[in-house]
């Protein structure tokens, strides 16, 4: 098994990557798994799953919840469950389709979502929530100004409960020749709310 300890926190490299897709970061993805506030039976929706992650630490943490992780790209999503391959799990279903249309033919109703992304942004936070069983919980991320102000929107117009705001800026100690430095892992904003 590629990681065989009970804890998240994933070294990025184990992950397989195609150039271009994007992948959250170690630290990021500890924030965001800590949001969703997994119960062991939850159905998250992972949208806009990328690489999967978010996906695959949280389907190793709850081997009893379902992981649904949408990805739009045939060739992105076969890496999603190259990764579920390699990390051998079995509780993540990856559906391909564009979010929101794809969600009509997911039959689980979600507890959790994580937004990880996508066209609108606020439409589709909107239409997750839509089918968020009450008392859930959506988490969604924010990597420009323009995003930020579009999920924190989305949160009011929905009535969100106990909405938080996250800033995480991340630097990691690289080696850049002879000398060790500190280098930023792209900022990002991280909001969570509740839907009661």
């Amino acid at each position: 098994m590629a990681w065989h300890y009970k804890t998240p926190g994933i070294p990025d490299q184990l992950f397989q990557r195609l150039p271009g897709i994007p992948l959250t970061k170690r630290e990021a993805r500890l924030l965001i798994i800590s949001a969703l506030r997994m119960e062991a039976d939850s159905v998250l929706w992972d949208i806009g799953a990328g690489t999967g992650t978010i996906s695959v630490e949280v389907a190793l943490l709850c081997p009893q919840a379902q992981i649904i992780a949408v990805e739009r790209d045939e060739e992105v999503a076969d890496l999603v469950r190259r990764n579920c391959e390699h990390f051998q799990t079995r509780n993540i279903t990856v559906v391909e389709g564009n979010a929101p249309e794809c969600f009509a033919q997911i039959t689980m109703k979600p507890d959790r979502i994580c937004l990880g992304g996508g066209k609108p942004i606020k439409t589709l936070l909107s239409e997750a929530w839509d089918a968020l069983r009450d008392g859930g919980r959506a988490v969604a991320m924010a990597t420009n100004l323009e995003q930020l102000y579009q999920l924190s929107e989305g949160f009011s117009e929905l009535q969100a409960r106990n909405v938080e705001v996250v800033q995480a800026a991340i630097n990691r100690l690289e080696t850049q020749g002879m000398r060790q430095v500190f280098a930023a892992v792209d900022p990002m904003f991280i909001l969570s709310g509740e839907k009661i």
